[in-house]
C-alpha cells in the first residue's frame, strides 16, 4: 500500500541538530545575560528567574499529564520560556506575578494552540505583555530601593582601573532621554542602568547573540534588518537627527537587544524565507520605532514583535521561496 506523507513547502532545514539541542544552545547564549541580571540585581533577580523556569516546567508537564500527552518538558523549551521571561521581568516584582506570567506563557500562547511550533507568538513574550496590560504599574516599576544593592561599578574599574561603588537608581535610561537628560552610554553597555533583569548588560546580550551566530542558530538576518532599520527610524523621527550619541542610547536600551537576538528570532514565529526575513526585519524596526517614540510603555520592543508576529502566516504566504530549477531557461 502506498504511503501519504505530508511534507511542508521549501526550503527545508537539513540539521542533525535537535529541539533539544537547540534550546541547549539558546539557554547557554542566555547565561551571560542572567549571570549579569544576577550580579546588577542581587539574589532576588536569581529568584525571579528560577521562579520562572520551574512555573514553566510545572505548567507544560501538568497539561501534558492530564491531557494524556506525550511529555516534551525534556526538549527544553520550557526551560528557554522561563529564561526569556525571567530576564523580561522587573526585579522588583512579586514572585507570584513570575508563576501567573509563566503559566499564561504555557498554558494559554503554547500548550492551547498545539506545543511546540504551533504558536503564533512567542510564549515568554506573551507572558510578558499579559503582565504588562495586566500590571502596568508594577511593571514598569524600576525602583529597587528596597534591595539596597550596593554593587563595584564596572565602568569605573575599566576605563579607569578604580574600583568604585555604585547603587541602581530607579529610573530607565530610555526614560532619562525623554525626559531630555543626559545618559552614560558606557554604563548601558556594561549594564550598570535600571531596566529588566537581562536587558541592562548590552556586552552580555551580545556575546550571547555572538554564540548563537558561531553555532548556526540564528542568522544575521532579522536582528541586523530590525536593528538598522530602528535606528534609521529613529533617527528620522527621533528629534535628534542621527546623532550618533542619541542613537547608541537608544540601541543599547530598552530591550532592543534581547528582543532582536532571542524573540524576533524564534523559528515558530519568524518568516521562513531570506526575502521575508529581510521584510520581517523592516517591520520590527518601525514598529518597534513607533512605540519607542510615540508609545509611553516600557515594552515597546515586546508589544513590536507580538506585532509583527500576526503577518508572518502573511509573509509567508506570499514572498515564496524560490524551488530549484524555476526561472532558469533550458539550453535549446
Amino acid at each position: 500500500m502506498r504511503e501519504i506523507y505530508n511534507v511542508s513547502s521549501s526550503p527545508h532545514v537539513f540539521s542533525q541538530d535537535s529541539a533539544q539541542t537547540i534550546m541547549m544552545d539558546v539557554v547557554i547564549a542566555l547565561i551571560p545575560a542572567g549571570i549579569f541580571g544576577i550580579y546588577n540585581f542581587g539574589i532576588k533577580a536569581l529568584l525571579v528567574i528560577l521562579t520562572c523556569i520551574v512555573s514553566c516546567i510545572l505548567t507544560e508537564y501538568i497539561y501534558e499529564k492530564l491531557m494524556k500527552l506525550p511529555l516534551t518538558t525534556g526538549d527544553l523549551s520550557a526551560v528557554v520560556t522561563g529564561m526569556l521571561l525571567g530576564l523580561n521581568m522587573p526585579v522588583s516584582a512579586p514572585l507570584w506575578m513570575s508563576v501567573l506570567g509563566s503559566v499564561f506563557a504555557i498554558f494559554i500562547v503554547k500548550m492551547l494552540f498545539g506545543e511546540i511550533g504551533q504558536n503564533f507568538m512567542n510564549p515568554a513574550l506573551g507572558g510578558r505583555v499579559f503582565l504588562v496590560i495586566s500590571f502596568s504599574n508594577i511593571m514598569s516599576d524600576f525602583s529597587i530601593e528596597s534591595l539596597n544593592i550596593i554593587k563595584p561599578k564596572l565602568t569605573d574599574f575599566i576605563m579607569n582601573g578604580a574600583l568604585s561603588v555604585d547603587g541602581i537608581t530607579g529610573a530607565t535610561p530610555l526614560t532619562a532621554l525623554k525626559a531630555g537628560e543626559n545618559v552614560d552610554v558606557l554604563d548601558m553597555f556594561f549594564g550598570n542602568i535600571s531596566g529588566t533583569i537581562g536587558e541592562t548588560s548590552a556586552i552580555a546580550l551580545l556575546i550571547g547573540g555572538a554564540y548563537l551566530l558561531i553555532k548556526k542558530v540564528i542568522n544575521w538576518r532579522i536582528p541586523v534588518t530590525y536593528i538598522v532599520s530602528f535606528l534609521i527610524f529613529v533617527g528620522i523621527f527621533g528629534g535628534q537627527g542621527f546623532d550618533l550619541y542619541f542613537l547608541l542610547a537608544h540601541f543599547l536600551g530598552g530591550g532592543l537587544l534581547i528582543g532582536a537576538i532571542f524573540m524576533a528570532t524564534d523559528y515558530t514565529t519568524s518568516p521562513i524565507t531570506a526575502q521575508g526575513e529581510i521584510i520581517y526585519g523592516i517591520m520590527l524596526g518601525i514598529m518597534t520605532g513607533v512605540f519607542r517614540i510615540y508609545g509611553k510603555t516600557a515594552a515597546g520592543v515586546s508589544f513590536a514583535i507580538i506585532f509583527c508576529n500576526l503577518f508572518v502566516p502573511l509573509i509567508d504566504k506570499y514572498v515564496h521561496p524560490r524551488y530549484f530549477g524555476k526561472g532558469v531557461k533550458s539550453n535549446e
